[in-house]
């Protein structure tokens, strides 16, 4: 692989931090600096952290850093279920998002996986 945007959990995790911040950007105050502060970061440090890893010159070191994206996608599925808890997103949207985590998740573990067996 040439380039880190030719990575498609990278693309995938991008696209949905982008989603992301769309939608906190309508909130109110209270909601953004509360809930909304903790979602956008944790969204944002999965491709950042994809990013990091990638730019390491060790597969271990690389590793290391997909485990903490992954811990971020954790950390924003909690978040986006608290703010769908909290009426702040309906349904559908939640729905979407959390599948979409879903997916960034099994091609998250999948690349953990194939990272140090070439």
């Amino acid at each position: 692989m040439s380039d880190l945007k030719d990575l498609q959990v990278y693309q995938l995790a991008y696209s949905f931090e982008e989603k992301v911040w769309e939608l906190v950007k309508t909130w109110q105050y209270f909601e953004k600096s509360t809930i909304g502060k903790q979602l956008v970061r944790s969204a944002d440090s999965i491709s950042a952290n994809i990013s990091e890893g990638y730019g390491r010159y060790h597969y271990k070191e690389n590793k290391n850093f997909l485990f903490y994206a992954r811990g971020s996608l954790y950390e924003t599925q909690n978040w986006l279920r608290k703010a769908n808890d909290r009426d702040l997103i309906d349904e559908a949207i939640y729905k979407e998002l959390n599948d979409e985590s879903i997916r960034i998740a099994k091609m998250l573990n999948a690349y953990i996986r194939s990272i140090g067996k070439r």
